[in-house]
This record gives C-alpha cells, structure tokens and sequence, in this order.
C-alpha cells in the first residue's frame, strides 16, 4: 500500500476535492480493472476520454479519481485535478514503483529505423560481458534471461514502470530500450531517469499520427531536450537532423558517423552476405551483419558501450560473435542456390537501404525479387513512396498484404499502386494473399536469385479486421522451400 501524497509527488496539481489521506495498491488508466483501493487517471486518449468513465469506476469502489477536466466534487470519493494526466501519470508510476530507473543504466534509443537492432544487439553485449541486463524493445521485453512477450515498442507508463522494478529486483544493472515517437508524445517516459539516449535517423514515418514531418521531428528532439546533464546524448551526425536532436540538451553530446567526422567513426572494409569488416576508430572488425545501415547500428552499440565506460578491446571482441536480430535482414539459402531475405522494413527509408544492400553484394547477374505491403490504419502517404522504391531498386515486385487491420488489402495497394510509373507496370504483380505471393516468387525464382520479403520481419501473424492470424515469413518461406525441394 502506498500513501497518496507520496505517490503524487512531484506531479502538478491544480485542486483537490476530498481527503488526501488515502492510501492505493494500485494504479490503472483501464476502467475494467479497476478495484476499491485502485488509483484511477482519467486519461485523454484519441478514441477514448477516461472521464466518460469516472461513475463506472466509482460504482466499482474506486475512491481516488485523477482528472485534468472540471469535475463536481462527489462525496465519500477523493478527485484530484493535475494540469495533464498523462505527465501525472509517468510521475505516479515512477514514484508507485520507487523510482527503478535511478536503480539502473538506462538507455533510450530512439529513431525512425534500427531502435530494434541496437537496443537487442546492446541488451546481448552485456549479456555476454557478465551484466544482468534489461531489454525493452518492439518484439520483446527481457529480465535477464526471462522473456515477456511485448504489446507496444514502449510500454504504457505502469507497465514499464513494473517492468524497470521487477529488472532491479533480478539484479540487472543496465536496461536498453527503444523510445517511439508516441512514447515521447504521450509521455510514457515521463518521470524516468535515463543515463543515456541515441538518435539513429528520421525518415518518413508516423505521418497519420503526427500530421507532419517537422512535428515527428520536434517529438523526438523532445526526448534529448529532457535528458539530464549527467547522460550522454549520442547522434547520428551523419543524419541531417541529427544535430538538431542535440541543440538545447543539457547531456553530454557525442557522435557517431560513416560519411563525417565523429567522436565513433567506422568505415566499410567488405559487405557481403557473409558479414562486415568494419574498421572503428582504427580498429578492425568482422562481424556476421551485413550492410551499411548495419556499420550505423553497430558504431552506436559500440559509441554507447564506450560512454558506459566498457573495455574498447572486449566489446570490439564480443561485437563480432553476436548474430542478426530477428526479422531484421535474416537471409537463408535453398538447395537450388535461391537467397530469401526477411526484413521488418516497413518505412521508405528501411526499404531503400535493405535493397541498396543487397544491390551492393549481388553480382548482377540475378534477378531481385521484392514482396512488400504497407500496414492498414497507418500513414497512407508512404504507401506509394515505398512501392515506386521497390520498383526503382528490383527486377521483380509483388505487392501484397501486410497488416491490412480495419482496411480492404485490395485498397492498400491501389495506394501503393500509385507509385508504380508507365516503365515500371509490367515488372509489377499485386497478389493479395501474402502465402501465395510468396509462394509465386519462389516458383519464379531460379539458382542466384534474391528474394526480399519486407514489412513484417519478426513478427508472427497478419491483423485482418482486429483478429491475428498465425503468418511467419521466414516459417512460410523454409516449408515452401522444402515442399518443391529448392
């Protein structure tokens, strides 16, 4: 049980009505869970306004209700108004939780592309380096050792406050996670303390939900402005905006680059599908990723690594052990010499620099197969940008479905559709359903041919009018390979 006063301090309160005095097990924002020694926050959401439910939750039990509206005052009930819920919220949870995040290393990793591949590559590092570490990331979360399955690329401010405590009870000294841009908008993150934060880039994404480019950007740049003067702040300077990230942070400021003079520096020896030779401030690596946006990912592993004060020499060592991350440029090979490649690139930018990678290491003499879709319910402007980058960048293309969600798959790619110029229509196929998109590639495909299946990577279902069916890319691939013994 905690005080109510203790849980709300720091937040900014506008008035209360009722007793202060009370004391709460629990924090919600979820009218359904709520139970007569629950703290309820009223929260604002897109499609849904938490004070529409204030009397259900009184009529559950509830007796301490955070508002930011004008409410009447209701007896026998506690309502307190904050000036903004949701920064209430972060705050009551950090401090419900007993503030975990001073307890360990956290770092946030934020960005448009490759959140997923530095915080997962990090969190195996100091793994393998003999830390007890913490993993937040899109497709899992990690105590340790210990996986639990992950909803959001970060988590609402209970649940990742819950998870940074159940971290620091199990030991783990260091905790890496990626920070979306709706994570820094909504304030998941609000009251954490970080001890570090890397930019990878900004390209076209999230336009349905933030409206416009320059917002995306201000949104992210919010997560710096807000880092104390006891982190690092480490950017890609390679990235135009990636000054801007660190213009008013009070963090120490560091760099990363392939293309500019940086504090971590790294040049490309060989890319092939058999790996990297990089060399880094100097010093020589093979490592089993492949392509440039990969030299990117690994020079921050090792920029963090480095302003966490690790060992140049170990963490170069280790770098060169650790595989691929799930579902981010997963390739295998068939017995008749065909090249599958699995990649979550699901934004322009990622599409582009997955193909230019594999433009870089074929020979030229094989034919480029990419299938992609673009998800339903999401930024509808980057559906014909990606589908004229496949065209641009393949032999082949078949557009199919991805996660369609609420919309018709055959609507989502007559928007991509509107990408594909007069020169390029008959190099493109549309097939619907993603199974047999995949399986007419395979068909088409002969020894040395390449065959790209971008935009769900890791994950393991298709989202057909709010219901998951079981889908796996790589899965779909490996049987239908051993089915016509390729």
């Amino acid at each position: 049980m905690h005080a109510l006063k203790d849980i709300l301090y720091g937040v900014n309160i506008v008035r209360v009505s009722g007793e202060m005095g009370a004391v709460v097990d629990q924090l919600t924002f979820d009218s359904r869970t709520v139970t007569p020694e629950a703290l309820f926050f009223a929260i604002e959401g897109v499609s849904n306004d938490g004070h529409n439910y204030i009397q259900q939750v009184i009529a559950s039990g509830c007796k301490a209700i955070i508002v930011h509206k004008d409410v009447d005052a209701i007896e026998g009930v506690t309502i307190i108004q904050v000036e903004d819920t949701k920064k209430a919220l972060a705050l009551s949870a950090s401090n419900f939780y007993g503030e975990p995040s001073k307890e360990l290393k956290l770092v946030g990793i934020t960005g448009t592309n490759g959140k997923t591949t530095i915080a997962t590559l990090l969190f195996n590092l100091y793994q393998l380096m003999g830390f007890q570490t913490g993993l937040i990331s899109t497709v899992v979360n990690k105590v340790c050792d210990r996986e639990i399955p992950s909803t959001h690329t970060t988590p609402d401010p209970i649940s990742l406050n819950a998870l940074l405590r159940e971290m620091v009870e199990e030991g783990c000294s260091h905790c890496f996670m990626e920070v979306s841009s709706h994570a820094i908008h909504q304030d998941r993150i609000g009251g954490l303390h970080f001890s570090g934060g890397a930019f990878t880039n900004i390209t076209h994404d999230h336009l349905d939900y933030h409206k416009t480019f320059k917002e995306y950007i201000h949104v992210k740049k919010a997560f710096f402005d807000h880092l104390p003067k006891t982190a690092f702040a480490l950017t890609n300077s390679d990235d135009k905006n990636g000054e801007v990230m660190l213009q008013n942070t009070a963090a120490k400021k560091r760099s990363y680059a392939l293309k500019t003079m940086a504090d971590y520096h790294a040049k490309v020896l060989e890319n092939e599908f058999s790996g990297l030779v990089l060399n880094i401030n100097n010093k020589e690596l093979w490592t089993k990723l492949i392509g440039d946006f990969n030299a990117y990912n690994l020079l921050a592993v090792f920029g963090i690594s480095q302003e966490l004060g690790q060992d140049e020499t170990e963490v170069l060592t280790i770098l060169s052990q650790l595989e691929s991350v799930v579902g981010r440029f997963q390739y295998i090979r068939s017995v008749s010499g065909i090249t599958a490649i699995v990649d979550y690139a699901h934004t322009p930018d990622a599409l582009e620099n997955v193909l230019k990678t594999i433009d870089n290491i074929r020979t030229k003499n094989e034919t480029v197969y990419t299938i992609v879709g673009c998800g339903g319910d999401r930024d509808k402007t980057k559906r014909p940008e990606m589908a004229k980058i496949a065209c641009n960048l393949s032999d082949k293309v078949i557009l199919t479905s991805d996660n369609p969600r609420s919309e018709e798959p055959e609507a989502i790619i007559e928007d991509m559709m509107e990408g594909v110029d007069a020169v390029n229509f008959k190099k493109t196929l549309s097939i619907v359903d993603r199974a047999q998109a995949i399986k007419t590639v395979i068909s088409m495909a002969k020894k040395d041919d390449i065959i790209l299946v971008a935009g769900k990577g890791h994950e393991t279902y298709q989202d057909i009018k709010g219901v998951k069916h079981d889908f796996d890319d790589m899965a779909t691939l490996l049987e239908l390979f051993n089915k016509f013994n390729n």
